[in-house]
């Protein structure tokens, strides 16, 4: 197992022996990091490590910023391309429900896998949130393609939009929270880490990982 530190300031985590003279993301010297244990099994961290979460609810936040840019666009420039833009607009979508189930069941996954739970408060406001925003793109699905309905497909694709800002508000209340490892409390003087050129620094055994 890596010996892993972790900056106090920001909450980087590096193995030891790759830690430069500064933080690699906030630029703090390296005497402000500390020693960080793992606490989940190797399972449990090489599925988070795929960040299979973040990758899907990219897909769909990208696509909940593009339908209603695209309903003003084929609606306010009608002689700017107005096939190709109508065409992207169905594709959009028609392909946007299903990047919200994606980003649902990796959700869900991420959730029982970080906190082996979902009915954590914030967790069931996310859920709450994600069925709503998913049944707007269900509407947008049938809603969107058929042109005569543009003050309709408008105000759902901002809605959609909408949802997913709170969404995203939610999901960022979790970023900062204290998984999969734990940061050793330690009393009075912390101590440094030597820099590079010196010998590999002596840290206490954490790195027991355990469920």
């Amino acid at each position: 197992m890596k010996e892993l530190v972790r900056c106090r300031p920001c909450g980087f985590v590096i193995e030891a022996d790759k830690l430069g003279d500064v933080c690699p993301a906030c630029g703090m010297p390296r005497k402000v990091f500390e020693p960080y244990r793992e606490r989940v099994s190797r399972k449990r961290l090489i599925l988070l490590n795929f960040d299979l979460h973040p990758i899907a609810i990219h897909l769909s936040q990208a696509l909940v910023i593009a339908i209603p840019v695209l309903v003003i666009m084929t609606n306010i420039f009608k002689h700017f391309h107005p096939e190709i833009l109508k065409n992207v607009l169905i594709f959009s979508a028609f392909i946007f429900p299903f990047t919200l189930v994606l980003a649902i069941i990796t959700g869900i996954i991420d959730g029982l896998t970080r906190f082996k739970t979902l009915a954590t408060p914030i967790l069931r406001v996310k859920i709450i949130f994600s069925l709503i925003i998913l049944s707007l793109s269900v509407a947008l699905f049938f809603i969107a393609p058929k042109g005569n309905l543009y003050i309709l497909t408008i105000a759902i694709s901002i809605l959609s939009l909408g949802a997913g800002f709170q969404l995203g508000l939610w999901g960022k209340k979790l970023i900062n929270v204290i998984l999969p490892g734990s940061y050793p409390q330690k009393k009075g003087n912390k101590g440094t880490l030597p820099k590079p050129q010196d010998a590999k620094p002596e840290l206490p055994g954490f790195m027991a990982a355990s469920d």
